[in-house]
């Protein structure tokens, strides 16, 4: 009995270990583009866009080693009778701190930026735009490893070296989400988002040189059943001071940690 309970315990133990081996992931050579769009459930204009992201990959035939797109739900639309559950203060700091940087006066929806830069014409398509991104060689590195996950966390290891300073953004992205919206512009709507930022991380300095890890954690949302853990995934990013993305990579949860 002993030997059987002990087996059980090393079986544990070593697939707690492949766990973490597979759930981590290193950032390419060449720079991987950052595609933030800024959205609302509140806004008539948002759908399309919000379609465009979703079947990014489909339509350009990119990848995530190419492109990485996040959808930041912002809360200035709320006012209009209709309050987007996934919505944050957090995403609307972050795209007014972004139009200061590019010396812009006004924020809006749906409004999009590839590397930190604003895309006007993204209805004309992205992927010229992006491949010119991939074409470029990576200022910076970056490793993300998911440890574990207990007590509905996500515990994690960010790594980074930077040629110059710069900021080690994390957050947590969810697939498949659906909304049945009954009030507001989009008033009888039932709208699909992907790629939506959750989860926000306070992100952490890395400075010109010198490799840095760090290690952190992010709540799952309330709805994270173990069916909806395999619409999950974890995106790291480092920016400089001017709003540039250096490099950027994304980390679905492996198998081991949907269970």
């Amino acid at each position: 009995m002993k030997a059987l309970i002990l087996f059980g315990v090393f079986a544990c133990a070593v697939s707690n270990i492949q766990a973490a081996e597979i759930c981590s992931k290193s950032s390419p050579a060449h720079t991987v583009a950052l595609l933030e769009l800024y959205t609302s459930e509140g806004c008539d204009s948002c759908p399309p866009a919000d379609k465009t992201i979703s079947r990014l990959y489909q339509s350009t035939g990119l990848s995530s080693e190419q492109v990485i797109p996040v959808s930041l739900h912002v809360d200035y639309w709320d006012y209009l009778g209709w309050k987007d559950v996934f919505a944050k203060k957090t995403y609307t700091d972050r795209q007014r701190n972004l139009a200061d940087l590019a010396n812009s006066r006004t924020v809006y929806t749906p409004e999009i930026f590839i590397a930190g830069k604003e895309q006007r014409n993204w209805r004309n398509g992205m992927a010229d735009d992006i491949r010119r991104i991939n074409q470029k060689a990576a200022t910076a590195s970056l490793r993300l490893g998911i440890e574990k996950l207990a007590d509905n966390k996500l515990y994690l290891n960010l790594q980074g070296n930077s040629k110059q300073d710069a900021k080690l953004h994390f957050a947590l992205l969810e697939q498949g989400l659906i909304s049945k919206i009954q009030a507001g512009e989009n008033r009888g709507a039932t709208l699909q988002h992907d790629f939506v930022a959750r989860e926000w991380g306070e992100p952490f300095q890395l400075t010109a040189g010198k490799p840095a890890d760090f290690t952190t954690q992010l709540s799952l949302p309330t709805n994270a059943t173990n069916a909806r853990r395999k619409q999950l995934s974890v995106l790291a990013f480092a920016q400089d001071k001017q709003g540039n993305i250096l490099q950027a990579l994304s980390l679905p949860l492996c198998e081991a940690l949907q269970q």
